[in-house]
């Protein structure tokens, strides 16, 4: 299946098990490359989940005809889009799915939304080219234990109206 056949939409509470399912598939590695098996997307609840699907935020998903493969979240303080948890299903990575659940979110926030904010860990060399590639600077560091450093990144947004 080719990444055009990969559709982006609106993520629906019932969506919350596919969506933990393929969370916690993308997030080994990372548990992996930081020894950490209890990193928050690796221990989050299904109730946890269903809680963000049913709030004020926006949750998208791709989908490769039935199968859920990717999500991406985000909830807003103020102005600014707080981005979390993107995933795509380990068999399905590096055919532009992220970034096309980036793109997505970033057009679909940005009338709420002046910039977008997010984080990965400093040893992601993946995640941070994918974000850096997209636009994303990095604002600042963030050491929240031994073996972790949070990597914090920005990215402003031009408001649909501005659009050519």
């Amino acid at each position: 299946m080719s990444t055009e056949d990969v559709r982006i939409e609106p993520a629906k509470p019932d969506d919350a098990g596919e969506i933990l399912t393929v969370q916690r598939a993308a997030y080994v590695s990372e548990a992996q490359l930081y020894g950490d098996p209890f990193i928050p997307p690796l221990v989050e609840s299904h109730e946890q989940l269903h809680k963000v699907l049913n709030a004020d935020s926006v949750v998208l998903k791709a989908m490769a005809g039935s199968r859920l493969v990717g999500a991406v979240r985000a909830q807003f303080s103020d102005h600014t889009c707080l981005i979390g948890r993107l995933v795509v299903a380990p068999d399905m990575q590096g055919r532009g799915i992220g970034r096309r659940l980036m793109e997505a979110l970033e057009r679909e926030v940005r009338v709420r939304a002046d910039a977008c904010v997010l984080f990965t860990g400093h040893l992601s060399d993946g995640n941070l080219r994918l974000y850096r590639r997209l636009g994303y600077t990095e604002t600042h560091r963030e050491r929240v234990a031994a073996h972790l450093t949070l990597v914090h990144m920005r990215k402003p947004l031009v408001p649909a109206a501005q659009e050519a």
